[in-house]
Parts: structure tokens; C-alpha cells; sequence
């Protein structure tokens, strides 16, 4: 017959781990999963490929490669994200701490009173009663004290269990901080570039119009232009230089934001941004995967489905405060009753004393704190599904935008084509006599107007390729772990 003993039924108690076993994330955005494609991906240039981890270099930009990656070397923000794992990892490593004994250094005095109880023969204390007439101890003790407590219904495990669901969150949060730095020191550069390429047209502009004004005034004076022509000219003349006024401010901005995104101070980047090139454009094809793929890839969701098995994991760290709690506490050293024993080497001296308590008379204060676990799991629980909601509807308005904006680049450019035709022929008609050179600086002037409006569209198609990947969750590295 097979016998329980007090240490087998502590190892079957040390077994049992109350609360619910996480089962994973639930399910969401089930349709779209099935689908196997995204409903607003009708541009002929997305390709159902995976995309790229460092999307930015399939923009060819040598010095854009070198901005990201100072970014993501050098950013406060990742070091934020970083140093919150690390903290993450610490509690984990404190947590398992606490499943071990506890050793100390102690010097121990212990002095009972226990009237009634034999503990010893008179001759113990070198006096001459009785054993019964003894009722007090005297004890020291120097040398070591252990402590442990038995996790016997699991929360210390669970306690692990949620800990290392957080270190997984902190990872996700990094990814996430990775992605949207990646983006934003593509835009800040896309942006500093299209204002760069807008200010060197404006100025062309402004050098026209300030030539076609000049022919005006000679022509008025000649008494074959009128005052109103003047006036229309310089007119338009001032309002494109003001226009370089806030250009020339917009440049100083974004030159500083990406000094500051690569962890640099105002000013740094000057030197290595100051000389103009043009905005780097998307590629033909742009890989972009599937709404599964996107699932799997954005840190946020996996952010949030960490977050949802530290919440499962903590309602059984509540519910382990329900029952019994065992604590081993014990002596070891050289002691006994008198204050010599603590120095001979022949009073070796072990002391052991378990304990079990039980907070039952807490007048609820556990089964609140379950119900708040509980409370806080179904929390997170709803806030993975909106994250992966908020996922998809962010991809799906991204990649419209990217179709349209490339759309609309199209048509701008064949205004561009017009214009420069048209800039063309009247060159011709003018060397020929048959066009004035007003004529032929007007028309320059709308050729630079329509290659203003294309360098805007330029922009603003790499700008929404950069959301594209951003959205898709891309632009994060998973680190050693």
C-alpha cells in the first residue's frame, strides 16, 4: 500500500496552479484572414509578397540608409524601450528568486516563557528543581537563517508566468518604437527634400517673373504696356518671394527634427542636408503580404497580446492568495543556552520551524482583487481585438491613399509634359520673332508651377509609401533575447 508522507503530499501540492491556463489571443478579423488579401490593395503596383524588414532602402537613398540607421542606434526613444526590458527581465529574475530559500547572517536570542511545560532536567540550568518546575528558555544562536516559502496552489508560478509575458510586451514595445522611428525619419528627410526642391523652383519662378516685370516696366514707359500690367507683374512677383520666406524656415525645421531623431542636438546635420537632391520615389512593385501576415508582424498587436497573458497570469496570483501559505524558517549555527555556546565549536545547533498560515478572515479583500484581475483580463482582452481592428483599418486607409496619390501623380505629370511642349514651341516661335519674350516668360513660369505641383505629388506618393509600411508593422529588428 502506498503510504503518504508529509513531503509527498507537499510535492502533489506543489503541483496544483490555480487560475485559468492562457489559451491564447482570440480570434479577430476572422474575414479577412480568409480573404487572403486587402479590400483597398487595388493598385497595380502592390505585390502579394512579404514586405521588407528595412523597407527604406528599396527607396536607393544612400544618406536617407544612414539617417534610419543612426536612428536606431542612437534615438533616446530606443533606449527607452531597451531599458524598460531590462527592468522587465529584473522582475523576472525576481521572481524566480523568490521560489528559492533565502539565506542571511543572523545572531538569534530567543528567551521563551512556557509555565507548566517539562523542557529539560534542573540540572540544564544548574539549579536544583524539578523538570517540571522549569517554565522558561534562554537560546542564542550565531550563524545563518534560511527561509523559504512553499508554493503550494501556484502563485509564485503564475507570478513568473505574467512577468515573462511583460518582458515579451516590453520586446513588442521596442519593435513598435523601431517601426514608427524608421517612419518618421523617412518623412522628416521626404519632406526636407520635397521643401528643397520647391524652394530651388520658386526661386527660378521668382527670377522669371522678376525678368517678365522688368520688360513691363520698359514697355509701360514706352508707352505701350499699362500701369495695371505693371501692378498684376509685381504682384505676382512678391507673392512668390514671400513664399520663400516660410520654405527657408520649414528647411531649418526638419534638418533639426532628424538631428534630434538621430540623437543629435540642433544644427548637427546642417553640413551632411544642405546640399539639394531630389525626393526619393517608391518602387515599381511594392510588396505588402496579407492581412495574416500584418497579424503576425505589427508590434502593437503583439504588444497587446502579451499584455492579455499577463493579465490571464495575474488572476491566478490573486486566486493563490486564497489558500494556506507554508514557510519553512530555519537555524543553523553555534548557540544553545548560554552565551559561551555561541563560540564552541561542539554546540553545532539546528533550528527548524514551519509555518502555515491563512488569511481567511479578510472580509474579501482577495476575492475583490480576483474579481479586479478578472476584470482587467477581459480589459485586455477587448483591447487586443480594437488593436487588431485599428491595424487593419490603418493598412486598408494607407494603401488607398498610396493608389490615389500615385494616381494623382500621374495626371500632374502629363500637366508637366504639356507644359514643358508648350515652353518648347514658343522658345521656337520667339527665336523666330514670331512670340515676345513676355509671352515666352509666362510660359516658363507655368512649366515651373507645373513642376512644383509634380515635386509636391512626389512627396506625397513616398510619404504614403512610408505609411504603407508603417501600417504593415515593418521597419523592426527582433533582437537577441
Amino acid at each position: 500500500m502506498l503510504k503518504y508522507t508529509p513531503l509527498a503530499t507537499l510535492v502533489l501540492l506543489g503541483a496544483c496552479t490555480v487560475g485559468p491556463n492562457y489559451a491564447g489571443p482570440p480570434k479577430a478579423a476572422a474575414d479577412s484572414v480568409a480573404r487572403g488579401s486587402f479590400v483597398r490593395a487595388k493598385d497595380q503596383g502592390f505585390a502579394p509578397a512579404p514586405g521588407l524588414a528595412r523597407w527604406w532602402e528599396a527607396l536607393g537613398d544612400p544618406t536617407l540608409n544612414q539617417l534610419v540607421d543612426d536612428a536606431l542606434a542612437h534615438s533616446p526613444n530606443i533606449d527607452v524601450a531597451q531599458a524598460r526590458i531590462r527592468e522587465a527581465r529584473a522582475q523576472v529574475d525576481s521572481k524566480r528568486a523568490g521560489e528559492l530559500p533565502s539565506v542571511s547572517a543572523n545572531a538569534t536570542y530567543l528567551h521563551a516563557e512556557l509555565p507548566g511545560t517539562s523542557i529539560g532536567s534542573s540540572s540544564d540550568m544548574g539549579g536544583g528543581g524539578t523538570s517540571s518546575d522549569l517554565s522558561s528558555l534562554n537560546f542564542l544562536n550565531l550563524g545563518g537563517q534560511v527561509s523559504w516559502e512553499a508554493d503550494l496552489f501556484g502563485g509564485g508560478r503564475r507570478g513568473i508566468e505574467q512577468a515573462r509575458a511583460t518582458v515579451g510586451q516590453r520586446f513588442a514595445d521596442l519593435a513598435d518604437a523601431q517601426v514608427s522611428l524608421s517612419a518618421q525619419v523617412a518623412q522628416a528627410y521626404v519632406n526636407l527634400r520635397d521643401v528643397q526642391t520647391r524652394q530651388r523652383l520658386n526661386a527660378q519662378s521668382s527670377q522669371l517673373q522678376h525678368q517678365a516685370l522688368d520688360l513691363t516696366r520698359q514697355r509701360y514707359q514706352a508707352g505701350t504696356a499699362s500701369q495695371l500690367d505693371v501692378q498684376r507683374l509685381q504682384t505676382q512677383a512678391q507673392n512668390t518671394d514671400a513664399q520663400n520666406v516660410p520654405l527657408a524656415a520649414q528647411i531649418d525645421e526638419y534638418k533639426d527634427q532628424l538631428a534630434m531623431l538621430t540623437g543629435r542636438e540642433p544644427g548637427a546635420l546642417d553640413a551632411t542636408l544642405g546640399s539639394i537632391a531630389p525626393v526619393p520615389l517608391p518602387p515599381a512593385q511594392v510588396p505588402i503580404g496579407d492581412p495574416a501576415t500584418l497579424l503576425s508582424h505589427r508590434p502593437d498587436i503583439r504588444a497587446a497580446e502579451r499584455a492579455l497573458a499577463a493579465g490571464n497570469a495575474n488572476i491566478g496570483v490573486q486566486k493563490a492568495k486564497l489558500f494556506p501559505k507554508l514557510n519553512f524558517m530555519g537555524i543553523v549555527g553555534l548557540g544553545g543556552t548560554n552565551i559561551g555556546d555561541v563560540i564552541d565549536p561542539s554546540k553545532f545547533t539546528t533550528l527548524a520551524a514551519p509555518m502555515l498560515s491563512w488569511s481567511f478572515l479578510d472580509f474579501g479583500r482577495t476575492r475583490a482583487a480576483i474579481r479586479t484581475a478578472e476584470a482587467q483580463r477581459d480589459e485586455a482582452d477587448a483591447q487586443y481585438r480594437e488593436t487588431v481592428l485599428e491595424a487593419l483599418q490603418d493598412a486598408e486607409k494607407n494603401l488607398s491613399l498610396f493608389g490615389n496619390v500615385r494616381q494623382q501623380l500621374g495626371q500632374l505629370r502629363g500637366v508637366e509634359v504639356t507644359a514643358e511642349q508648350s515652353a518648347r514651341l514658343n522658345r521656337q516661335r520667339y527665336q523666330a520673332g514670331t512670340s515676345t519674350l513676355i509671352d515666352q516668360l509666362d510660359i516658363e513660369r507655368q512649366r515651373l508651377s507645373a513642376a512644383i505641383a509634380v515635386a509636391q505629388a512626389k512627396a506625397q506618393l513616398t510619404n504614403a509609401y512610408i505609411g504603407v509600411q508603417k501600417s504593415l508593422g515593418l521597419g523592426w529588428s527582433d533582437p537577441a533575447r
